[in-house]
């Protein structure tokens, strides 16, 4: 029988090493594409060195195996939510849900109180569409337009798009994010989001207070709004816009609150979506499906749930924001999370996550040290790996079995690496969302930076929230073992 070694810390490093210098490679190379497919490489290559490291200490590859399935496994229930949230999304999109949400949001917009209005409209936007990245893409363009025939610094303008933008990537469930940190962390979607509302509500608030000190100082201009407006006729002129659309929403806010299971809710709401387009958007649906008739409208349904489907507009921003990608939009998503449970399945069988976690909590004398070296490890892999998910999946598998010796609920170890892990990203140049954004909003990454306050607000007050030992929640004494 062959012995098994116990790895050494630079041994235990060094597929984390490697996955960071090919991930940053990638960067370098593919820039925003690298998450088509070449990242998603990289972690199963990083899993494979991980293997061989493992293989010279005496694990056996049915080991290593073993470990991979059940970490894809624990992952499970994340894919099934997120092809769900992907049907979500098209039906919403198809029955007018996600239109009508845009359309009263867009009217809040004031030019005395713009940096305030602009922030919220993109908080209504990115939680209606789960997405920072459609956000700045479509209203946040919008945005900057206003911004710059008002007078207002390009800058302060995409700090308050992104800010807004990333509150609903954090918080909206139909995010990516929102439904990966639980599933790294051991959590329930709901009790994330909920548990995240302590730091995220006051963080917000916050930005917002900024916002509107800093609106003090300007001067109304009232001659130009005619983009917003142009938005505004292009949503009507193509879609039915009533108040009867929210229900569609409120039934799935309605068994939230009733605790009913992530996905038969989001099931629902998907579904009802479909029937809602039927019922308000007779015209789209048959426009989708090719045909008036029963076949035309089924085709058009199945599209929207499963597929890419794109209402065209007069307006050409308004057409780039109503497009869906059904569940197959997804699929890139869940392929990135299976490759990196791959890696970590790996990293954990073969006891490198123990080691490196038994490093770290050499560091760590209390909760608020935990959770600050957390925040840290996060916003070090934006930095260095470049990559969003990356940033929660990797901290989120290394700090797991800690926070759980330490007695602490897996929920705050997933508000941690949301309010680290996803919303700096975009703080990083040289990450795919801080390239993203500002080749988007076409404002340089440093120029944003010092007004995406939510962003630099959330991390540090998590941390905060830990020193204070407030709403630290402790795992019960049997959960403990």
């Amino acid at each position: 029988m062959i012995e098994i070694k116990t790895p050494t810390v630079l041994q235990a490093f060094l597929p984390v090493l490697f996955l960071v210098i090919f991930i940053s490679l990638n960067v370098f190379v593919f820039g925003d594409s690298s998450l088509d497919g070449s990242n998603q490489i990289v972690l199963i290559l990083a899993a494979a060195f991980a293997s061989l490291i493992a293989g010279s200490l005496g694990h056996k590859w049915l080991e290593l195996r073993e470990g991979i399935v059940q970490s894809i496994s624990s992952a499970m229930s994340s894919l099934l939510i997120l092809l769900m949230v992907g049907a979500l999304t098209g039906t919403w999109l198809l029955s007018g849900v996600v239109p009508a949400m845009i359309y009263y949001g867009l009217q809040i917009l004031n030019p005395n109180i713009f940096l305030f209005a602009a922030c919220c409209v993109c908080i209504v936007v990115s939680m209606a569409t789960g997405s920072s990245w459609t956000t700045a893409a479509t209203v946040g363009i919008a945005l900057i337009g206003i911004g710059k025939a008002l007078g207002i610094e390009e800058g302060m303008v995409a700090g308050a798009v992104l800010s807004g933008a990333y509150f609903g990537d954090k918080m909206s469930p139909l995010s990516d994010t929102t439904n990966l940190a639980p599933a790294m962390a051991g959590t329930d979607l709901f009790t994330h989001i909920k548990y995240m509302t302590y730091t995220t509500i006051p963080s917000i608030s916050i930005t917002l207070i900024i916002f509107l000190i800093i609106g003090f100082g300007f001067e109304g201009a009232g001659g130009e709004i005619s983009e917003t407006q142009l938005i505004l006729s292009s949503i009507t002129e193509k879609f039915e816009i009533n108040g009867w659309l929210f229900l569609v929403p409120a039934a799935v806010i309605f068994l939230i609150i009733k605790k009913v299971n992530a996905l038969p809710s989001l099931l629902t709401g998907a579904l009802l979506g479909a029937l809602f387009a039927l019922v308000f958007q007779p015209d789209i649906v048959a426009e989708i499906g090719g045909s008036t008739d029963i076949k035309g409208m089924y085709i058009g349904i199945m599209k929207a749930l499963y597929g890419e489907i794109s209402i065209p507009t007069s307006n050409a921003m308004v057409t780039e924001l109503l497009h869906s990608k059904g569940m197959s939009g997804m699929l890139g998503t869940i392929w990135l999370i299976i490759s990196a449970m791959i890696f970590g399945g790996v990293m954990e069988k073969s006891g490198f996550l123990k080691k490196i976690a038994e490093t770290i909590l050499k560091l760590v004398k209390s909760t608020g040290s935990l959770v600050a070296s957390t925040v840290g490890t996060c916003f070090f892999f934006n930095l260095t790996v470049s990559d969003q998910y990356l940033a929660i999946v990797i901290p989120g598998r290394m700090y797991t079995d800690i926070y759980k010796k330490k007695g602490l609920a897996p929920e705050n170890l997933s508000r941690s690496l949301e309010d680290s892990g996803t919303v700096t990203s975009v703080l990083v140049p040289w990450n795919t969302c801080g390239a993203y954004h500002a080749n988007v909003l076409g404002v340089a990454t440093f120029t944003y930076l010092p007004f995406c306050f939510f962003n630099i607000i959330s991390p540090l007050m998590t941390i905060f929230f830990a020193y204070a030992n407030i709403k630290i929640r402790k795992l019960k004494t049997q959960d403990i073992a």
